[in-house]
C-alpha cells in the first residue's frame, strides 16, 4: 500500500486518501484547509507499515488537495449574503443563503420595495429594461394588450406600439428575430409550442456567433416561454421543456422560482449578448409572491443558489419544484434530517461546482424536476456528480421526477414529483448511509 502511495500520480493518492479518512473517521471539516501534514501522513500510516515515514510527497498532496478544494465543505454564506452588493445592483455572486420560509431581507442598497407576484415582477423587468435600453422591443402572440398571462400589461401604452406590437400566430417566426443591432424580448405564449421554433433556436440563434468566428453575435435575443404544471393545462399546456433547449450549446436556459430572482434574472438575460430561453413556472404567476426591489438590479447567470444549509443530504431542483422540495425539507427536519436546498436558477451553463462542494459535504444527493425522468436535465447533474463525487457518496443518487408519460390532465397530482416522494427519498438515502 506504502510503494502504491508513493509512486502514484495526485488523482490516485485522492481516490486512496478519500476511504481512509472516512475509515478512520478524521472529519471533513478537519480537511477544509489541510495544513497539518501529520493529519494525512496518521491516515497513511494507519494502513500499515509506517507509510508515513516513506512519503516524501506530502506538501505536494496538500498543496494540490487545498488547490483542487477537494476535502472542502461547502461555501457556507454568512448570514447577510443574500443582501445586495452595496456597490453595485447585482446579487451576490456567491451562493446565497436564503430560505423564503424565513422573513423578508431588506434592500438597502436599492431602496424601496413593492410587494409583487411571479408576473407583476416579469413586467416589472421589462419596463426596466425597456426604460434603460431604447432599442429594446418586446412582441409575441397577443402580448400587445397584455399577453395571456398579463405579464406585458401596460407597456404598449408607456412605450407605443411601434417597440410592444403582436406577431401572427407562428413561433417560428417569433424566434426568426433577425440580428438588428438592438434588444429583442419575444415570448412563446406556451412553452409546450416552443417546439414549431427549435429550428430558428438551435441552428440560428445558437450557431450565429460560433459559425462567424465571434465577428458577430445573435445580439440581445431573450425569448420568455411559460412552462410547467399549473393544475388544469393538461397535455399541450403543462410541459417543461428544458432538456431539450440545454443540449445546445450556445444558448442559455434560466428558470426562476419566485418574483425576486425573476426580476434579477430576466434582466440579466435581456443584457446578455447571447440568446436566453427564459422559462416562467406558469403556476406562480399568481401564487408566488415577495418583496421586490424597485430599483434595476441583476442576478448573474450560471450560479446556483444555497437556499437553506444542511449537512445530511443535499436537494437539488429548479422552478417551481423548489416550493414542493422545501415542504419535503421541512418535513425531513422534523425527522431531525438536515436537508441543503438547492436552486439550480440557470439550466445551462449551470453551476456544478456548487453542487459538487454541497455533496462533498453531505455525501447524498437527490435531484428532482417536473419533466420526465428519461434524458431529464436531472440525468446530467446525476452523471457530474458521480464523476466528481464517486468516493463521497454515502448512498445512490436519487432521481425524483415525472413519469415518463404524456402529461395526462386528471392524473396530474399522480404524475407529479410531489413532497411525500421527495421525503420518501430523503429517508431512503439516510437509511442506506446509516
Amino acid at each position: 500500500m506504502s510503494t502504491q502511495i508513493i509512486m502514484a500520480t495526485s488523482t490516485t493518492l485522492r481516490r486512496l486518501l478519500t476511504p481512509l479518512l472516512h475509515r478512520y473517521s478524521i472529519s471533513r471539516s478537519h480537511c477544509q484547509t489541510i495544513t497539518d501534514r501529520a493529519l494525512v501522513s496518521t491516515a497513511i500510516s494507519n494502513v500499515g507499515g509506517g507509510a508515513s515515514t516513506q512519503v516524501t510527497n506530502v506538501n505536494n498532496i496538500i498543496k494540490d488537495v487545498n488547490h483542487r478544494r477537494f476535502f472542502s465543505t461547502s461555501d457556507a454564506s454568512s448570514p447577510n449574503e443574500h443582501l445586495l452588493h452595496p456597490q453595485q445592483h447585482h446579487l451576490h455572486d456567491e451562493h446565497t443563503a436564503y430560505s423564503p420560509t424565513a422573513p423578508e431581507p431588506p434592500y438597502p442598497s436599492l431602496g424601496p420595495t413593492t410587494r409583487l407576484n411571479l408576473f407583476t415582477a416579469i413586467n416589472s423587468a421589462m419596463k426596466t429594461a425597456m426604460q434603460s435600453d431604447p432599442t429594446a422591443i418586446v412582441f409575441g402572440e397577443d402580448i400587445a394588450f397584455g399577453g395571456v398571462f398579463r405579464c406585458s400589461m401596460g407597456l404598449r401604452e408607456e412605450f407605443g406600439e411601434g417597440r410592444v406590437f403582436n406577431t401572427p400566430l407562428s413561433e417560428n417566426g417569433i424566434a426568426a428575430t433577425p440580428p438588428w443591432g438592438g434588444t429583442a424580448i419575444g415570448e412563446i405564449q406556451f412553452g409546450d409550442y416552443i417546439f414549431p421554433a427549435m429550428d430558428q433556436i438551435v441552428n440560428e440563434m445558437a450557431k450565429f456567433r460560433y459559425r462567424s468566428g465571434n465577428q458577430w453575435s445573435c445580439g440581445g435575443v431573450t425569448l420568455r416561454a411559460p412552462c410547467g404544471a399549473v393544475g388544469h393545462g393538461g397535455l399541450y399546456h403543462s410541459q417543461s421543456p428544458e432538456a431539450y433547449l440545454a443540449h445546445t450549446p450556445g444558448i442559455t436556459v434560466v428558470m426562476p422560482r419566485g418574483p425576486r430572482c425573476a426580476k434579477g434574472l430576466l434582466l440579466s438575460s435581456i443584457r446578455c449578448k447571447d440568446p436566453v430561453i427564459f422559462l416562467e413556472p406558469k403556476i406562480l404567476y399568481r401564487s408566488a409572491v415577495e418583496e421586490v426591489p424597485d430599483a434595476d438590479y441583476e442576478i448573474p447567470l450560471g450560479k446556483a443558489e444555497v437556499m437553506r444549509t444542511g449537512s445530511d443530504v443535499t436537494i437539488v431542483g429548479w422552478g417551481s419544484q423548489l416550493r414542493t422540495l422545501e415542504t419535503a425539507c421541512d418535513l425531513a427536519s422534523k425527522e431531525g434530517i438536515s436537508c441543503e436546498l438547492i436552486d439550480l436558477r440557470t439550466i445551462l451553463p449551470w453551476d456544478s461546482e456548487c453542487i459538487i462542494q454541497s455533496v462533498q459535504k453531505t455525501g447524498k444527493l437527490i435531484v428532482s424536476h417536473e419533466a420526465p425522468i428519461t434524458c431529464g436535465f436531472g440525468a446530467e447533474v446525476v452523471a457530474t456528480l458521480q464523476q466528481e463525487c464517486f468516493f463521497y457518496l454515502e448512498a445512490p443518487i436519487q432521481r425524483i421526477c415525472g413519469y415518463d408519460t404524456p402529461f395526462g390532465l386528471v392524473y396530474e397530482k399522480y404524475y407529479l414529483p410531489d413532497d411525500k416522494k421527495n421525503l420518501d427519498a430523503i429517508r431512503k438515502v439516510m437509511e442506506l448511509s446509516s
